[in-house]
């Protein structure tokens, strides 16, 4: 945990909804009521100590106060204000986070309206448009912390009423699928599915799945197939309370969701996030003790939100070959962009050259928050001659205040280590003398000098 936190609109909101003054709150931490006010305007940080004592007197989750939920929102709404656009009414990285402190909301419904009025279309072109199914859902997961405790719950219930754990998940699943809704499975010839990986024969009452699939792959793709058949009225109920409406965005959340529903039945959490802590997030050990694949694994390990059992709370990203990122969260206060890849800096681009090896790195961000990353290279499934698999890189990471829990960290100084300095993406980076700045800050005005020719091709004018 932090040492210090300038949280104070955060501290503000939340005394208020006790309905508490100042001088109440103040007697309660034992503080001076002049230090509470310092603290609620920022001009003094609150210490650990102090929280610890909030913690303990007004029984609340200390990840409250240490939140991903408001860095990834100043960094979607700094994101946003950053384009050509506002060039006339510059507002600063500092600004945006005043807003969000004081008025979380706003930054939200600005966000929404940005989203849903094409912010990257012209001025001139821009119509009303909804938004993407993919913004919508990843909207879902982030303001869940990519956690759904009532699916896992049901998951973890029933991996409990088969037996998972002592008998082979892949001939568990098969009979559920057999005596509980009839319902056989084959595997068949990559020539008779040339295309496709499962397929749900409803008028035979068959699931197929291909002979690409990895046994662990076989395995997901039945109990997502439980979890539909079994759950739908779960599952969309996260859908109706979240209010998401279209037959696009529905159809990717029913999806998602199942695909949760998928990873907590191979996984059930209370044995997993036992297995995890003893293992110090070994990714590659839990994914043998589990019979699940790397990137399942990881992806799992996001989702430990529990809130009186909780995991490491780690970023995920997932990139391809050419850089595009497919997938990402953040369940601590690492803040992802919404649009563009990730850093060269970044050690994940590497896995590529060297596939099946661990990769780990310090980084730093320029605010100068630091993080741990540990970065692999997958092939999903499908691979034949001629055909090869889709390539991909996935890295997992937290805090380093997290680190000694994690079996990556051990051969590092973390006191005396240099980390990499990163950025979120080169549009968004204000970092100087680059080597590998592919682009120049959307915030600055460029100056160039005929004269010298930096290690990178940009600069621009000092504020």
């Amino acid at each position: 945990m932090t040492d210090k936190l300038l949280i104070g609109p955060k501290l503000r909101r939340f005394r208020t909804s006790l309905g508490l003054t100042q001088s109440r709150m103040a007697e309660d931490l034992g503080i001076s009521g002049s230090y509470l006010n310092l603290m609620e305007r920022n001009q003094r940080p609150m210490s650990a100590r102090v929280l610890l004592r909030m913690a303990t007197l007004y029984d609340f989750d200390i990840a409250e106060f240490a939140d991903s939920s408001d860095a990834q929102l100043v960094a979607s709404t700094y994101e946003a204000l950053r384009d050509p656009r506002f060039a006339d009414t510059p507002v600063s990285k500092n600004e945006v986070e005043d807003v969000v402190g004081l008025s979380p909301n706003l930054a939200r419904a600005f966000g929404k309206v940005w989203a849903e009025r094409g912010a990257a279309l012209p001025t001139d072109a821009q119509a009303v448009a909804p938004r993407r199914a993919v913004d919508v859902v990843r909207e879902l997961i982030q303001s869940s912390r990519n956690h759904f405790d009532e699916l896992d719950r049901t998951a973890e219930a029933l991996a409990d009423e088969l037996a998972l754990y002592r008998r082979q998940p892949h001939t568990a699943l098969t009979e559920r699928l057999k005596v509980r809704h009839d319902i056989a499975v084959r595997v068949v010839p990559v020539d008779i599915m040339p295309n496709m990986l499962r397929w749900f024969d409803r008028h035979n009452q068959r699931i197929n799945l291909s002979e690409l699939l990895t046994q662990s792959g076989r395995r997901f793709q039945l109990a997502f197939q439980i979890g539909l058949l079994e759950q739908r009225e779960l599952i969309d109920g996260v859908i109706d309370t979240a209010k998401i409406e279209g037959r696009e965005a529905r159809g990717l959340a029913r999806t998602t969701l199942a695909n949760y529903f998928a990873a907590a039945l191979l996984m059930p959490y209370a044995r997993f996030l036992r297995e995890a802590e003893g293992a110090r997030y070994d990714v590659e050990l839990l994914a043998h003790r589990f019979g699940t694949s790397f990137e399942q694994t990881a992806h799992r390990l996001t989702t430990l939100g529990r809130a009186d059992a909780k995991g490491i709370p780690f970023f995920f990203l997932r990139i391809d070959i050419a850089g595009n990122v497919s997938k990402r969260f953040s369940a601590g206060r690492f803040a992802f962009s919404e649009q563009g890849g990730a850093c060269p800096i970044w050690n994940i681009h590497e896995c590529f050259a060297d596939p099946g090896r661990i990769h780990t790195q310090l980084v730093e961000l320029p605010e100068g928050e630091r993080y741990i990353s540990v970065a692999k290279a997958v092939s999903r499934a499908g691979s034949t001659w001629g055909r090869p698999a889709q390539r991909l890189a996935i890295a997992l990471g937290c805090d380093v205040a997290y680190a000694q829990r994690l079996i990556y960290a051990r051969d590092y100084d973390l006191e005396r280590a240099a980390p990499a300095p990163i950025g979120i993406n080169c549009h968004l980076c204000d970092r100087e003398d680059c080597r590998q700045r592919a682009h120049p800050p959307l915030s600055k005005a460029l100056r160039f000098d005929e004269r010298a020719r930096g290690v990178s091709l940009y600069s621009w004018m000092p504020e």
